[in-house]
């Protein structure tokens, strides 16, 4: 019998940290000094894969398919938006409350969503977000309705680093607050609670049958997720001092789904991959053709799902195996 101290010490050096988990932060800090005049469109990205990292907790660890998780990605917005607008510019307390906010949603609406399964989950996620989209845009004298929420302006972080024009406090508040995020979802991926959701996800059945509060555990990831979006979020409406319906829109929704294909799903560093990939492609894409860059993403998302299923990251693990094979 293996005791508790060896099984202890297996998962301490099973999920220790690598080399190689270093090379999107030091790819990030390289790009801040690299191009200077792109940090404005990198705190985007930054953003993105935050988004991407809080999805990919529920989809890629715990089975859960989402159309609609831009719902959580809007109630951040809009609740740093809203306090910003009303006077409370303070960065990190809106982070905080959008955080809250948007977890107490996931929270209440994953009580009643997640006892559905198949089509049903996934319709009833898309109809949530469109349900919330449209009492933001009913709701104008808070959100601005089509046009937008505005009047936030956004106090220095700390008092001290105040956001500029060319987007240098916004890429490194983003960078510090995704490093943040990125420490809490490794934490809960690896703990016996996350490994209890992979098992949820391969057999839910064994897991009901050994007593596990399947239903409970579902709603806590997708709370915690929901939050995580939240502060997504949040940091969009600060670092661009504006908030429209745009961010409760089925595209958004459907944007972060592509990411997630495009890097890996159920990897955490897939959004790390998937993210720049898919913003740098959309970007390229709409130069050369304004009209139909859309079939341009299509067919590379075909590509990607018939000859790397488990996306770029699952592709590269595959041929970095293969290398160290053929090298023995």
């Amino acid at each position: 019998m293996i005791g508790i101290a060896e099984r202890g010490a297996f998962l301490r050096h099973r999920h220790r940290l690598s080399w190689a988990e270093s090379v999107p932060w030091i790819a990030a800090v390289a790009a801040f000094f690299l191009f200077p005049s792109y940090e404005t469109l990198g705190a985007q990205v930054l953003i993105m894969v935050l988004f991407a990292l809080s999805l990919d907790l529920i989809l890629g660890y715990a089975g859960i398919i989402s159309l609609g998780h831009a719902a959580f990605f809007g109630i951040g917005a809009y609740t740093a938006g809203i306090l910003s607008a009303q006077g409370w510019g303070e960065p990190i307390s809106g982070l905080v409350l959008a955080a809250i906010v948007a977890g107490i949603a996931g929270f209440i609406s994953g009580w009643a969503i997640l006892r559905t399964t198949g089509l049903t989950l996934l319709m009833l996620t898309l109809c949530f977000a469109e349900l919330l989209r449209e009492i933001a845009n009913e709701q104008e004298h808070y959100t601005g309705g089509d046009d937008g929420l505005r009047g936030i302006r956004m106090d220095p972080i700390f008092g001290v680093f105040e956001f500029d024009l060319f987007g240098e406090t916004a890429y490194l508040y983003c960078l510090a607050v995704l490093f943040i995020m990125f420490v809490v979802a490794r934490a809960i991926v690896h703990s016996p609670f996350g490994q209890s959701l992979t098992g949820i996800r391969e057999n839910i059945r064994r897991m009901h049958a050994v007593g596990a509060p399947v239903h409970l555990k579902l709603v806590t990831i997708y709370a915690i997720s929901a939050a995580m979006a939240g502060v997504a979020g949040a940091l969009l409406a600060q670092t661009t001092e504006y908030v429209g319906l745009t961010v409760l829109s089925f595209i958004r929704s459907g944007d972060v789904l592509i990411v997630i294909i495009l890097g890996g799903f159920g990897r955490l560093y897939g959004a790390f991959i998937g993210a720049p990939l898919y913003m740098v492609l959309q970007d390229q894409l709409a130069k050369q053709s304004p009209e139909y860059w859309l079939f341009g993403i299509g067919l590379v998302l075909v590509v990607v799902v018939m000859f790397a299923p488990r996306g770029v990251l699952g592709l590269l693990e595959d041929l970095g195996a293969r290398f160290r094979r053929d090298s023995r």
